[in-house]
């Protein structure tokens, strides 16, 4: 339900009898599931629904049923506040900077898929050319152009600079590894073989009478230390420092060199002078539509219409910008702002990549009380090099954590659907620490406990507890109460 003074929200409930094809396994109507149309919709109410496994596409908000459709579709959220950056994830990261410091260009094919909701499973039920005539002609209208305004600052990377460090030259001693004649299966490890120091020769191996050898990563962590350990003893120039001050000094030092890198350390970075490109965020509000919304709408659709058609090989007639607006710029969230929200407020919104002055990229997010949720992603691919799916995603994780530090309560990044039986939506579970929502339960369980059960079995109940049963907020199950009812009495 609304809050207090607010607007209500107002469904169109349609039911979810009929199959129709999968976006996934290509079954032609092997996807079951619950589907409204949402005149208008607060986000409350919305966060209510995702955190009981709906999802929307444009104004139409949908949940799979669970137990019957093709490919169980499972509510993942990602612990922001908790996330780690992968080996991979630093990768991508590191590729950006020095792209934006250096312009080097790598031709790798990026690793994982773009961070979307698969909205194309909606374009192409059956539902989706139903729901046309409930559509007003000025939601098919393209967006007219006014002028254009920057609402996010400039979010400037650069790439680590690797630091020299001449270590002492140390010859390494040699190691013999004698094995027994009777062990010479051609293929097979020697189980009889023994590892032996043996002297060096003349002019060879270690030098006994110096320090043993030194890798430079312990040698250049040895200096960084002493660096910082003399510019915190700067600070008490003039007076005596005990034995125990000393070593509470490097104690502290070593704590602080050795935190693992943060998210924001790889893009909040400055760029040098002679950086090659600049990249730039910047948050617009789609729905509605803001005057910045409304001046890069163009620009914006012609990055769709050509990732479309690159990527998922539409024809060039499909990706039209009726269908555009339908999917990506309509949204039923009403605008909301509170005193102790984000800045930029609540609902829909696009985030914008642009690069030298042009657009790359466009992540569709709501903002919601609890989450960011990323509805879809698209972008230019020429662009491809850029690992764009990933490197959007971390930014929406760190935008996330930067929300929460005016919105307490924000602190999760929902990431759509995780789907274990199609591989290629794996991929998702890879931004750790994250859950995955009991589609009996709608307890939120961490990915690791339900991986697993997936393995045997694509529709699972991760809460193992037998008397826990169907649980349903009280919220949800008013307002769908409330969609029922509205079913034939509300029409656009």
């Amino acid at each position: 339900m609304a809050a207090a003074g607010s607007s209500a929200s107002i469904v169109e409930y349609f039911g979810g009898e009929d199959g129709y094809r999968c976006g996934y396994c290509k079954n032609e109507t092997g996807n079951l599931s619950h589907g409204m149309w949402a005149h208008s919709m607060t986000v409350q109410d919305y966060q209510d629904l995702i955190d009981r496994g709906w999802r929307r596409s444009g104004k139409y908000v949908y949940k799979p049923i669970m137990n019957q459709t093709c490919c169980p579709q499972y509510t993942i959220r990602c612990q922001a506040l908790r996330f780690q950056t992968s080996k991979s994830h630093k990768k991508v990261l590191k590729k950006m900077l020095k792209f934006l410091s250096k312009g080097d260009v790598s031709k790798g094919v990026s690793e994982e898929e773009p961070m979307d909701s698969h909205t194309e499973d909606v374009v192409t039920c059956d539902f989706a050319y139903k729901s046309e005539s409930h559509v007003s002609q000025s939601e098919l209208t393209p967006l007219s152009v006014d002028h254009t305004e920057r609402v996010e600052n400039e979010d400037k990377d650069i790439g680590e600079t690797k630091e020299e460090v001449n270590a002492q030259q140390v010859e390494s001693g040699s190691l013999q590894i004698c094995a027994h004649k009777d062990t010479t299966v051609p293929g097979e490890p020697s189980h009889s073989a023994k590892i032996v120091n043996a002297p060096p020769k003349p002019g060879k191996g270690a030098d006994l009478s110096k320090p043993p050898c030194r890798k430079a990563k312990d040698i250049r962590k040895e200096r960084k230390l002493q660096k910082l350990l003399q510019n915190q003893m700067c600070a008490f120039e003039g007076s005596e420092l005990q034995a125990g001050d000393q070593v509470f000094l490097l104690q502290n030092s070593k704590s602080k060199t050795n935190q693992p890198k943060t998210i924001e350390d790889f893009i909040f970075v400055s760029l040098p002078d002679d950086a090659q490109h600049k990249l730039e965020v910047r948050v617009v509000r789609s729905s509605p539509p803001s005057s910045q919304f409304k001046a890069t709408f163009q620009e914006s659709y012609q990055v769709y219409k050509r990732y479309q058609m690159v990527i998922h090989k539409d024809p060039p007639d499909k990706p039209t910008i009726n269908q555009f607006t339908r999917f990506l710029c309509n949204s039923p969230l009403e605008a909301e702002n509170a005193p102790n929200g984000p800045e930029c407020g609540y609902g829909s919104f696009h985030q914008q990549y642009w690069l030298d002055g042009k657009i790359i990229a466009v992540g569709v997010i709501d903002i919601l009380p609890y989450c960011v949720s990323s509805v879809y992603l698209y972008y230019d691919p020429d662009y491809s090099f850029l690992s764009l799916g990933v490197y959007s995603a971390l930014r929406e994780i760190a935008f996330t954590r930067q929300l929460h530090e005016k919105a307490p309560d924000l602190c999760f990044y929902y990431m759509g659907f995780y789907i274990h039986s199609c591989p290629k939506m794996r991929y998702k579970g890879q931004y750790r620490p994250s859950d995955l929502l009991c589609p009996e339960t709608y307890v939120w369980t961490p990915i690791e406990q339900c991986l697993p059960l997936l393995e045997h079995s694509k529709y699972c109940r991760f809460n193992q507890d037998v008397k826990a049963g169907f649980v349903f907020n009280h919220d949800s199950r008013r307002l769908l109460c409330r969609s029922a009812l509205l079913s034939s009495a509300v029409h656009l």
